[in-house]
């Protein structure tokens, strides 16, 4: 198919097709003459992964560059190609973020992988992600943090293992890695819908007047 095929095909404009082609995260199609060249669905496919880094993923242009390298590098390997679009979306965590709840958060995040037997790896970015969220509750002095902290481990661990079946039944593995971060983001967007709108409920049948 030409460029403007594959535009109606995929939903992406024309100028960003061609911007992704020169930022070199689309491959280039089958040259056929000087100025034109044809794209299969493989394109399709890679530019509906680029759509879903960018644009779910709020990665930038930069970010989903070095996460389709990781990709591509990687090959079948599913679990460190997931590794890779994920890590790419967690923000850099700088040692001004560092408090006197950060040894606490550390030794809570510690004793949660260990009790849940959550392989990851010890310099994983994920791992500091959650340490730097636990030193935040334990600042703003949550009540009774482990408690929480604990519930939050046990749905985590119902919702994430449903997740990485659900994506890993696809068989390419751009269609596994664009399902990964739009399950992840959209579904995070979608739970957090219904736990707030649970929260009003609750708070309603709670502590409202009666």
């Amino acid at each position: 198919m030409r460029v403007a095929e594959l535009s109606r095909t995929s939903g992406v404009p024309v100028p960003s097709i061609k911007y992704y082609l020169r930022a070199g995260l689309l491959p280039p199609g089958e040259r056929t003459a000087p100025n034109q060249a044809d794209y299969g669905d493989s394109h399709v496919h890679r530019l509906r992964l680029i759509r879903a880094l960018i644009e779910v993923g709020g990665l930038s242009v930069a970010a989903v560059k070095e996460v389709l390298e990781s990709v591509d590098a990687q090959g079948a390997d599913l679990h460190e190609a997931l590794g890779s679009a994920f890590a790419a979306t967690l923000p850099a965590r700088t040692a001004e973020e560092e408090s006197e709840y950060t040894e606490t958060a550390r030794r809570t995040a510690a004793d949660l992988i260990e009790r849940h037997g959550w392989l990851v790896g010890s310099d994983s970015k994920n791992v500091e992600a959650l340490v730097s969220a636990l030193a935040v509750m334990y600042r703003l002095q949550q009540h009774d943090v482990e408690s929480m902290v604990e519930l939050y481990a046990q749905h985590a661990n119902t919702m994430a293992t449903r997740e990485v079946a659900w994506v890993a039944e696809r068989g390419d593995i751009d269609a596994v890695v664009e399902a990964a971060v739009v399950g992840t983001f959209i579904g995070g967007a979608v739970f957090n819908a219904m736990r707030v709108i649970v929260h009003e409920s609750a708070s309603k049948k709670t502590l409202a007047a009666s």
